[in-house]
């Protein structure tokens, strides 16, 4: 499998794809209902209020209020999505959603936009980097953290037919756009495998997908041999996946962009605790809160760059040894 068969098309938010993804969905399913907290432009539902009125709740800016609104819409066979950004999605209605549709098994699709540090300039405050964590811990939800703006929307309409919580992850920058644009090659649970080694296996998700490919190409370019997988479902997590690849590598890189604390890194190394002990380092944000700044210059500066990859590949190759 050549690194080259997963090319650059083109840059677009990943928040778009979730759009587009939406907008198709509901054309072939009637239950499917929006809801939205003050964000419908930020959401990209401009062409879902268009088309289907009836089916857009618009909550004002009362989160808590939305969830509850949705997790009430299911008990009538509804599908509803609710939209704001990632931060106002989790820490801001967390009791709603443990008790409101976790524990009580409510089939609402939370989909959250402008996650992690590439949400740039608007700071700390609304730059989540505790939600994969949050998320994934409670009983029955289900996580996914798509790579690119054709993998959103795939996911995004995978989710209408998958029954039960969901948790959808997305952002706000344009990003490099470059899996299949009919997302024939995402199924919720099932690893991508994007190119397959023997040396190291580095196990991405979300942006840092596309950064991982990058830091690929140049470990190729150098003799290394790289696998990379996209594991866009963090939950329920591709425990084979893991096992088989590292059973191969001996060793493994986890990045992502979230608190090295409770995400992807911690998902992998509980896997591996179980079944196969190996060397693991994370790319992940040390412990610390975001700031104000331009997408790639945050990532730069909390440890999120290709950078940050080859030298964690670098490390972990030497404690294989």
């Amino acid at each position: 499998m050549s690194l080259d068969k997963y090319t650059l098309q083109n840059e677009k938010e990943t928040r778009a794809g979730f759009g587009e993804g939406i907008h198709e969905a509901a054309k072939s399913n009637p239950d499917i209902v929006a809801l939205t907290a003050d964000l419908a432009g930020s959401l990209k539902l401009n062409a879902f209020i268009k088309d289907f009125p009836d089916r857009f709740i618009q909550c004002g800016i009362a989160e808590a209020n939305m969830i509850g609104v949705a997790a009430g819409l299911t008990i009538g066979g509804k599908i509803p999505y609710t939209t704001t950004f990632a931060n106002f999605s989790t820490s801001r209605v967390y009791d709603q959603i443990r008790q409101s549709v976790a524990y009580s098994g409510k089939n609402v699709k939370i989909c959250a936009s402008h996650a992690g540090l590439t949400l740039g300039e608007d700071g700390a405050t609304h730059q989540v980097l505790e939600d994969i964590g949050m998320m994934k811990m409670l009983p029955g939800m289900t996580v996914i953290v798509p790579c690119d703006f054709n993998q959103t929307k795939a996911a995004t309409k995978a989710i209408a037919d998958w029954e039960g919580p969901v948790y959808l992850r997305f952002g706000r920058v344009k990003w490099a756009n470059f899996t299949a644009e009919d997302g024939s090659d995402f199924q919720i649970g099932k690893a991508q495998v994007l190119h397959e080694g023997t040396d190291v296996t580095i196990i991405a998700c979300g942006h840092l997908v596309w950064t991982a490919m990058e830091a690929a190409r140049t470990l190729e370019a150098e003799g290394k041999s790289v696998e990379v997988i996209n594991m866009h479902t963090i939950k329920p997590l591709d425990e084979a996946a893991i096992i088989k690849s590292v059973a191969k590598t001996g060793c493994v890189v986890t990045a992502e962009e979230h608190q090295a604390n409770g995400g992807l890194g911690d998902s992998v190394a509980q896997v591996l605790s179980r079944h196969n002990p190996a060397p693991q380092e994370y790319v992940a944000v040390n412990d610390t809160f975001g700031e104000s700044g331009k997408p790639l210059e945050l990532l730069a500066k909390y440890g999120l760059g290709k950078e940050n990859i080859l030298a964690a590949v670098e490390k972990v190759l030497q404690r294989k040894k």
